[in-house]
């Protein structure tokens, strides 16, 4: 017996797969919508984790601002401190600068040097006298620069020559001279000399 198919076939094809290609479509605009979807949250949840990271970090940033101003004023205060306190120490080193200084020109000033007349002017000191010779004067120099603790930097300024008259036929040349030299505070006295070694404390 012979079937024979009157249906049309060729459409019912063409409709199954229109059918199919509306439904692939539809699947595939859900399943994009759904991707569009998470990525815009996953965005979104980025976005604010990084703004709260910001927010974070700039409130630490002005905490750190605060601290740092502070301690710039602490810094101003200790340094403010240390200044007064250098003065103090210095004003009462100061007190017994002439003593030190009459103490050391005695030590130092040679035999045929007289000293006449002395100003002080902070921490400079000049000395006007009379020698037997100009040699006393440099043997001057050399103990005020080589052995005193306390006076530093002896300067001449001018030396010039005169006659005493010590009676009416005894007449001596003289040296008549005026130099400048610096004192030391006490402070300053009893920090070893640039260039020193450091001294060993011996163990007992």
């Amino acid at each position: 017996m012979i079937l024979i198919n009157l249906l049309p076939h060729r459409e019912a094809a063409r409709k199954r797969r229109r059918e199919t290609f509306y439904a692939t479509l539809g699947l595939s605009a859900v399943l994009g919508g759904l991707i569009a979807v998470t990525a815009f949250l996953w965005f979104q949840a980025q976005i604010s984790n990084q703004q709260a990271k910001n927010t974070l970090l700039k409130t630490e940033i002005t905490k750190l601002e605060t601290e740092i101003k502070e301690i710039s004023t602490l810094q101003a205060e200790i340094a403010a401190l240390r200044a007064r306190q250098t003065a103090v120490e210095d004003l009462q080193g100061d007190r017994n600068l002439p003593v030190h200084l009459l103490n050391e020109l005695v030590r130092q000033l040679p035999d045929g040097v007289y000293i006449t007349s002395m100003k002080q002017e902070n921490q400079t000191v000049t000395l006007q006298g009379m020698a037997q010779s100009n040699e006393r004067v440099s043997e001057l120099l050399r103990n005020l620069g080589n052995s005193s603790p306390w006076l530093v930097k002896p300067e001449l300024i001018e030396i010039t020559s005169a006659t005493v008259s010590l009676s009416a036929r005894d007449q001596r040349r003289v040296a008549n001279f005026r130099m400048r030299i610096g004192l030391k505070r006490p402070t300053d006295a009893q920090k070893p000399p640039a260039g020193a070694p450091a001294a060993i404390k011996a163990k007992g």
